[in-house]
């Protein structure tokens, strides 16, 4: 194996990369930020199988921008499905509906939602994420 196998054992990347920047920057709109684990899954697959890579945000974006509901009211739900489960991506769907207009009432009613199933567990972590956008508005 040379040295520059052993520095990068990836190909180098397969996928356009005015593509992969398109595709990287629909996180940004939504959320504000590409988030590191998408970073990873782009880079990855955009180097060992970048048809996947399309497919996988083809179906993501279709699923995500339903056209019976609003950014917000998606990403509000997307929320609270993810705060009920303990998912550390909550903190990023609920950055999103913040961005799509939802309200600090708001998130805090899909707090409480998630509270009668979850439990201190969901409003706890709830309370932290809002928390966290109030701090970092980023």
């Amino acid at each position: 194996m040379s040295h520059a196998e052993e520095q990068n054992p990836l190909p180098d990347l397969q996928m356009d990369s005015a593509e992969l920047e398109k595709l990287r920057h629909r996180y940004v709109e939504l959320i504000g930020f590409v988030p590191t684990r998408i970073e990873a899954r782009t880079d990855l697959l955009a180097r060992l199988d970048p048809e996947f890579l399309s497919m996988q945000e083809a179906i993501r974006n279709h699923a995500m921008y339903p056209a019976c509901f609003d950014t917000k009211t998606a990403q509000l739900m997307l929320f609270g499905m993810l705060l009920a489960l303990l998912s550390d991506a909550a903190h990023l769907h609920a950055r999103a509906a913040h961005r799509a207009g939802a309200t600090w009432e708001e998130l805090s009613a899909v707090v409480n939602l998630a509270f009668l199933f979850r439990g201190l567990p969901a409003a706890n972590l709830g309370a932290q994420i809002i928390q966290d956008i109030i701090s970092n508005p980023g």
